[in-house]
């Protein structure tokens, strides 16, 4: 497939927003292109000018790999869809066909659920379990079906196709049934019957292969400042859900079909009615309370007043990704991205629908998550804030000890001076037990780290300064009542 020819300049306001956005995030390096009906019409790589993109410190090309992320899951939603045209899966087959081991806490739950319920995020499998499964990295190849295996002890959160909630596992459980209907390995399966067909030589299913062809310098946030981090391993068991590697060359290419009725060239991946079944929003998501889109089967659903778009945004701990379709303007762009947290997915999210907006015409919403970097560096006053505590105590021990009008007692030494304060203290030695008990510790280790750290060290800190400022402060009254 070739590039499609354009005027000189026909995207530099696409460009113009994109590098805005990345000085404004301090992202290091973005690989973008878009797509009109079948064609490639724009290819770009950006860096930030100080060498942190790729290992040899160049600018990524459109052929530089990424990893995706959670846009994985719209392969994995087509490589299902390919499996039931051929008649190796039904949608509304109990996944207990496939999987005749497969068992959550209820036992009628595990016989009702089936591949439409992954498929549209409708099960009731638990979102924060789902994440908390992405800190896993063994790389065995049972992987995949140990984890699915323990979920035999797990309660849902909701009543079977009744709500949407986003969890990685629904896409983990289909990577299995796609190896069993199929008889081929997940990664086998992507290769052969999505990857080869579609053209998409700079993609893959091994971060050892990628690392051969030049894959992009991963970066994580700490204090919304990035940090490489060349050598972090990805999680083989969440591979169906997340952890697949494109270039964005090739995955225009994946737009390409998805934009032309599972059509690229002269192959069909997919049936224009399957590809249609794909992009139908079913399952309603929110945010903040408030109905926002719906979710298909691997993509997001946004239709205001002016413009539809479907997409999906991805994130691992040092990689992010967006992609969207304009089907009424026929058009469809990605962006990868060599840097994540946590905290950032929907501030990409947010710069990927500003570029859709510009390629339909639009200019993009102003800027609604400015605050979130912010608040990534504000976590630095937390240690500032207890140092600040610690000298205010020492300050107001040495001011009673020089005035013994104005000690305390009774109700005001115990209320404003020992139990108030230890109220932010306490919080502080709760929150990482809280996260260790929940089994979330070792994920924000890899996905949000600057908040990990300042859990484990503000915690323990906080722990040995209420013990010890409490200590300090009777001590020093008992001494003041002995004079």
């Amino acid at each position: 497939m070739k590039t499609k020819e354009r005027l000189p300049g026909s995207f530099d306001e696409v460009d113009a927003y994109v590098q805005r956005q990345m000085d404004r995030l301090d992202i290091p390096g973005v690989a973008l292109a878009i797509v009109e009906g079948d064609q490639i019409v724009h290819l770009r790589g950006f860096g930030d000018g100080f060498g942190h993109t790729r290992p040899g410190g160049e600018t990524p090309s459109p052929q530089t790999p990424f990893v995706l992320g959670s846009t994985t899951k719209s392969f994995t939603a087509l490589a299902v869809m390919q499996l039931v045209e051929a008649g190796k899966i039904e949608l509304d087959a109990p996944i207990q066909r496939y999987l005749p081991w497969f068992r959550v806490a209820d036992p009628q739950a595990s016989a009702n659920l089936t591949v439409r319920h992954l498929l549209n995020q409708t099960s009731g499998l638990p979102g924060l379990a789902g994440m908390s499964s992405l800190a896993d990295l063994d790389d065995s190849p049972d992987a995949a079906e140990r984890q699915a295996r323990a979920l035999s002890t797990l309660n849902l959160t909701h009543p079977i196709g009744t709500a949407f909630e986003y969890s990685n596992l629904n896409y983990n459980l289909l990577g299995l049934i796609i190896e069993t209907a199929s008889g081929e390995a997940y990664a086998d399966y992507i290769q052969h019957h999505l990857f080869t067909p579609l053209g998409m030589s700079h993609s893959y299913t091994s971060q050892a292969r990628a690392k051969q062809d030049g894959l992009a310098l991963g970066h994580r946030y700490w204090f919304a400042r990035p940090f490489a981090i060349p050598n972090l391993a990805l999680p083989r068991g969440s591979l169906p859900a997340g952890q697949l590697i494109s270039s964005a060359e090739d995955m225009a290419h994946y737009l390409i079909a998805h934009l032309n009725g599972g059509r690229y060239g002269d192959v069909h991946i997919l049936s224009p009615a399957d590809i249609d079944e794909l992009h139908r929003g079913v399952a309603e998501y929110r945010a903040m309370g408030m109905t926002v889109g719906k979710y298909g089967m691997g993509w997001f659903f946004s239709d205001d007043a002016q413009t539809k778009i479907i997409w999906h945004g991805g994130n691992v701990p040092d990689f992010s990704s967006f992609m969207a379709l304009l089907p009424e303007q026929k058009t469809g762009v990605v962006l990868l991205v060599n840097a994540d947290h946590y905290g950032l997915p929907p501030v990409l999210a947010e710069v990927g629908l500003g570029v859709a907006a510009l390629l339909a015409g639009r200019q993009p919403a102003p800027i609604k998550l400015g605050f979130i970097p912010w608040a990534m560096r504000a976590l630095l006053l937390v240690p500032l804030l207890q140092i600040a505590g610690v000298l205010a105590t020492l300050r107001l021990l040495r001011d009673w000890r020089r005035d013994a009008e104005h000690r305390p007692s009774g109700a005001r030494l115990w209320g404003r001076h020992i139990l108030l304060p230890l109220i932010p203290n306490v919080s502080l030695v709760a929150l990482p037990i809280f996260l260790q008990i929940r089994r979330m510790l070792r994920y924000l280790m890899l996905y949000m780290p600057d908040v990990a750290w300042i859990a484990i060290i503000g915690g323990g800190f906080a722990g040995i300064w209420s013990l010890l400022r409490t200590g300090l402060i009777l001590r020093s009254l008992r001494k003041s009542a002995t004079n």
